[in-house]
């Protein structure tokens, strides 16, 4: 995770956060994913967390767990608010850049009327590691699949800057950004290692790339 001076240090990381439960929507560390938040509940969490360490986590629903309609995954991810911007409509527009995931050790009462966990940070605390290198085992079929996906997709991206990131961070951000379903999103958070990560969305990128190939064409 790049450092700034306004993150905190791993220790410094709280023991209770709100959870803002999104599908097909994670963060990940380093990576920014703008939020549109319009929500009571959840207006009141970005106004709690604005007066206090600006933190929330995103964690999904866990459709697996059909018997429990407000089943979470078990590990989602701590980000930090970086940019905060209130509407004429009432709705609130910020971007939440992703510090360290974390498990879930339990979910705490609340009267807030959004949910607050007791998180556990202890198992990704290498999310605060910095990396400066940019190879990685499978990077000509990661580059390869990105391509090919893009194109199906029709999403434009700058190759040059892209080559240029280092394989950690590249990964996380592709994790945020790119329109994959929850349990591929899911897969990915929680890939521990760099190299997990890369491994897991080249399977994943397989899968899209081998449906979008598939689909009938109109």
């Amino acid at each position: 995770m790049p450092y700034t001076p306004f993150m905190p240090e791993f220790d410094q990381l709280p023991e209770t956060l709100p959870v803002f439960p999104l599908a097909d929507a994670v963060v990940m560390p380093g990576a920014d994913l703008p939020l549109n938040i319009y929500e009571a509940r959840y207006l009141d969490m970005v106004d709690d967390a604005m007066e206090s360490h600006r933190m929330f986590g995103m964690v999904q629903p866990d459709p697996t767990r059909e018997e429990e309609p407000e089943a979470l995954f078990r590990t989602g991810c701590g980000g930090r608010i970086t940019r905060y911007q209130e509407t004429t409509d009432g709705r609130i527009e910020l971007v939440l850049t992703g510090l360290c995931r974390f498990n879930i050790s339990t979910e705490l009462d609340s009267t807030c009327g959004y949910r607050l966990v007791a998180p556990d940070w202890g198992p990704y605390r290498t999310d605060f590691e910095l990396s400066r290198s940019n190879d990685f085992e499978h990077r000509d079929r990661l580059i390869q699949l990105l391509d090919s996906f893009f194109t199906a997709t029709r999403m434009e991206t700058d190759w040059k800057q892209l080559l240029t990131i280092p394989a950690d961070r590249l990964v996380n951000t592709l994790t945020t950004v790119l329109p994959l379903d929850s349990m591929e999103k899911q897969a990915l958070l929680e890939a521990v290692t760099p190299q997990d990560r890369v491994d897991t969305l080249i399977a994943a990128l397989e899968i899209e790339c081998h449906e979008a190939h598939s689909a009938p064409q109109h």
